[in-house]
């Protein structure tokens, strides 16, 4: 199987590169028209595709995603040495605060922001175990 890939439908790649570049602190591993990808973990990758890119691969049998351009469509759970500096990176780059660093009934500290697309950034840090 080949490595995953995740990717965020979003309307502007220059804008979206740039705020990925800022919040994941690394360049992009591919960056053509159409498409840009960073590497987020060992194998796994966040890729940036335009709107109207995918509208033209998945025609008018689906909902055009433009549509649901600036509402919540899937988190981007990031594990962070400092989630607060990096929920200030999001905000420095465009985005959006959506609530500081405190523990979540799962554990982990986690700051809470979204891309200038309405794509949630979930800043995370684990619960030490002993």
């Amino acid at each position: 199987m080949a490595n995953p890939m995740f990717i965020l439908f979003v309307e502007s790649q220059k804008r979206s590169r740039e705020f990925y570049k800022s919040v994941l602190q690394s360049e992009p591993t591919l960056d053509v028209e159409g498409m840009t990808m960073f590497d987020i973990a060992e194998k796994i990758s966040l890729g940036l595709m335009p709107e109207p890119n995918i509208s033209s691969i998945l025609g008018s049998g689906v909902p055009n995603p433009s549509q649901g351009n600036g509402i919540p469509r899937c988190e981007v759970y990031l594990f962070v040495e400092n989630p607060d500096a990096r929920l200030q990176d999001v905000m420095d780059a465009g985005g959006t605060i959506i609530s500081n660093m405190s523990e979540r009934s799962w554990g982990d500290s986690v700051a809470y922001g979204m891309d200038p697309d309405g794509h949630i950034i979930a800043l995370a840090k684990q619960k030490e175990t002993k």
